[in-house]
């Protein structure tokens, strides 16, 4: 055992010991929640003077969308799901009612695997109709609806567990993506599992409801160290951030990870970063209008929807017509199904070729996962820059750090790709790894297009 890896596994013991110090921290977190997510909602729209250190709707606002999120996914891609298992309000929050509700039995329909990818779809969709990132009853509407479903489903399902982060939650599969390439996570050697030897520690409450003695991926683990030394098989150890997708990313249980993968993470969210900057958008919503006018249909350019529905805030001028719902939607729609049906068919397509099973074609496909988590970031993080350059920094080093991590993501990704076509013939190589190339290159495009020429 090397001295990081011994004191990664101290640090997972130390997280087993000091749980109900962690409990308190975690209660401690949603207050902070609670706080920077109701009051804001409740207070008027800032003015244009105001700044973040002395409007509390500003500051609330780069907490949760200059800070939280895009940090978030960068803490999982270091280290796992460690903000689950730690710090997620609304996975404490479904705990702790699991353990007051009825404790029912999870139902299949529950448990079908396509949840997280459909609640990522909606709700990163109906975040851009009520401009989630901009406004504080938009995120309470979101933020919040998601906290009271995981409490609902804690109270309805499992005794001191987490139904709703294992199954619904609508970030919990981009997380399970994430988590696929942390340098860190808990080992379990089955062998010393079933020797069990001593000493006998009280058996632990997994929460995400993981089979621990078999557990090999780090993609549903909190990370909560709750398991760590128990039947001194458990232990947090370093590893390779290539070695899950090289490994484990033919096994064939993949199929739903590729589709968030492909047209959510990829898909769905390149066009939510991108529709406000894009000629495109502008050209499909243009020649709606013109259709409208021309066939005298006016109500669609009309602005009197809900702010629940589509974002309505004549007060500074922000409103959206029922014209520019439709877009929204159909820009989005279609960016996720054309992007991500294209590189599906040419990963699926050359899988195919190289006379390679599906199992193959999905873990090409998950050789994506870097480019899909830098364009996540970067996507986040534009808020976390717009936000500081309205309080006054310049940030001239910005375009450079995105460069390079565009970069890096781009290598990466195709690093992943040459050690999954090793071990193929090599007259079998080539085919795979130039779609490959391709597929970076056209996101690479993509991303260059909204950061550099739009």
């Amino acid at each position: 055992m090397t001295t990081a890896t011994s004191r990664l596994t101290l640090i997972g013991h130390w997280l087993r010991r000091h749980a109900r110090l962690i409990r308190r921290l975690q209660w401690l977190v949603v207050a902070a929640y609670a706080t920077l997510l109701v009051v804001p909602a409740l207070l008027p729209l800032p003015d244009n003077n105001a700044h973040m250190l002395d409007n509390l709707t500003l500051l609330a606002q780069f907490v949760f969308w200059g800070i939280w999120w895009p940090f978030v996914l960068l803490s999982i891609l270091l280290f796992g799901r460690l903000w689950c298992g730690l710090l997620c309000p609304e996975g404490s929050l479904s705990e702790w009612a699991s353990h007051y509700g009825r404790g029912k039995g999870v139902p299949r329909w529950v448990r079908w695997g396509g949840w997280p990818t459909v609640g990522f779809l909606l709700t990163t969709l109906y975040g851009q109709l009520i401009s989630v990132y901009d406004y504080a009853q938009a995120a309470l509407l979101i933020l919040g609806g998601s906290t009271l479903a995981a409490m609902l489903t804690g109270l309805l399902y499992g005794r001191g567990k987490r139904v709703w982060c294992r199954h619904l939650c609508p970030v919990s599969g981009v997380f399970a993506l994430l988590a696929k390439l942390a340098p860190v996570h808990y080992a379990v050697n089955e062998t010393r599992w079933q020797a069990n030897p001593q000493p006998h520690l009280p058996t632990p409450n997994c929460a995400p409801l993981i089979d621990i003695r078999r557990m090999r991926s780090a993609s549903a683990c909190h990370a909560c160290g709750r398991c760590s030394g128990q039947r001194s098989a458990v232990q947090l150890v370093a590893r390779s951030a290539n070695s899950e997708v090289v490994e484990l990313g033919a096994d064939g249980k993949h199929r739903w990870d590729v589709r968030l993968l492909l047209y959510g993470v990829i898909g769905l969210a390149l066009g939510a970063f991108q529709w406000t900057l894009s000629p495109w958008f502008i050209q499909l919503k243009q020649g709606l209008a013109e259709w409208l006018v021309n066939h005298d249909v006016f109500w669609p350019l009309q602005s009197g929807a809900p702010w629940w529905l589509l974002t309505h805030y004549p007060q500074v001028n922000d409103t959206f017509s029922w014209l520019d719902g439709f877009s929204i939607c159909l820009y989005l729609g279609g960016t996720a199904l054309m992007l991500g049906g294209l590189l599906q068919a040419l990963l699926f397509g050359a899988a195919r070729l190289s006379g390679c099973a599906r199992p193959f074609a999905e873990q090409l496909a998950l050789c994506l996962i870097p480019i899909g988590a830098a364009g996540l970031f970067l996507g986040l993080s534009s808020t976390t820059v717009k936000l500081l350059r309205y309080e006054g920094l310049l940030l001239s080093w910005v375009p450079y750090a995105r460069a390079m991590l565009l970069l890096g993501a781009l290598l990466w990704s195709l690093w992943l790709g040459w050690r999954v076509c090793k071990p193929l013939p090599a007259r079998h190589r080539p085919v795979p790894l130039l779609t490959l190339i391709l597929s970076n290159a056209a996101l690479g495009y993509l991303w260059y297009l909204q950061f550099w020429i739009w």
